[in-house]
């Protein structure tokens, strides 16, 4: 029998969105970590429809940074963090080394709760080279150290209505307090289609669940508070038929 994922919390969640008229302002900062780039290459192309919100890929939308081209993002965020123009501090430091800060930008703390749940409903792109994604991501406000991500889901595009993975796990970031772990699920459903992704972490366990079925359990969570973070990637050269596309149907989370 499958391991169910445990209720939500019996009582309102501390955010809510459902998207039909956009993204939230009081929640959402609709860019991909403006500061490591220039605002034109980190602001988002979205949508609003009757099923949500819909994520684009534009024909016309740059790289996120020339130096990770031809990578393109619309993103969303529940906050931001860096230090000035020229410094090294930020949130999500995907590279190693050579990363300096771009844009400044504001610590703003929308939602970055240290423990606490979230469920998101989504359906993924079949546009070739796309990527829908959601994670957790230290912050690093408080501390340079704070980079670890619980990663809910990744989930590359693929044609058709079989054959789906996600990857799902903990990504340690160089945080010395985590171990990376991270698994591909197989998934019995056509990711295309609206399902709802859970993540639950706090007292050293992380749980991702999909559609309340568990499908990653670990035995540790990040300690340090966290930005949420929804992301449609075209990963690979342009090429094909614009825009690509995912939807975010719903969305709910709770600080434990």
């Amino acid at each position: 029998m499958p391991e169910l994922l445990p209720p939500p919390p019996d009582r309102e969640p501390d955010i809510v969105d459902d998207f039909a008229d956009g993204p939230d302002p009081d929640l959402w900062v609709t860019s991909y970590l403006a500061h490591w780039t220039t605002p034109g290459r980190a602001e988002a192309r979205y949508a609003t429809g009757p099923e949500g919100l819909m994520l684009r890929i534009d024909a016309d939308q740059p790289a996120w940074r020339p130096e990770d081209a031809p990578m393109r993002v619309s993103n969303l965020q529940t906050g931001s963090f860096s230090g000035p123009a020229g410094s090294t501090r930020g949130t999500h430091r995907h590279r190693p080394d050579g990363l300096t800060v771009r844009t400044a930008v504001p610590t703003r703390l929308s939602w970055a709760p240290r423990r606490g749940r979230v469920d998101i409903t989504v359906s993924a792109s079949d546009d070739p080279g796309c990527m829908l994604a959601a994670w957790l991501v230290g912050t690093e406000h408080e501390s340079e150290h704070d980079r670890g991500e619980v990663c809910i889901f990744e989930i590359d595009a693929r044609p058709g209505a079989t054959g789906w993975t996600a990857r799902c796990g903990i990504k340690a970031h160089g945080d010395e307090r985590l171990v990376t772990d991270m698994v591909e699920v197989a998934l019995d459903h056509d990711a295309r289609t609206p399902h709802t992704w859970t993540a639950i972490w706090g007292d050293g366990e992380t749980v991702i669940g999909c559609d309340g079925v568990v499908v990653f359990r670990a035995a540790q969570a990040p300690r340090h508070p966290m930005f949420l973070m929804i992301d449609l990637f075209e990963l690979g050269e342009p090429g094909g038929e614009y825009p690509k596309t995912a939807v975010i149907h719903a969305l709910r989370g709770w600080n434990a």
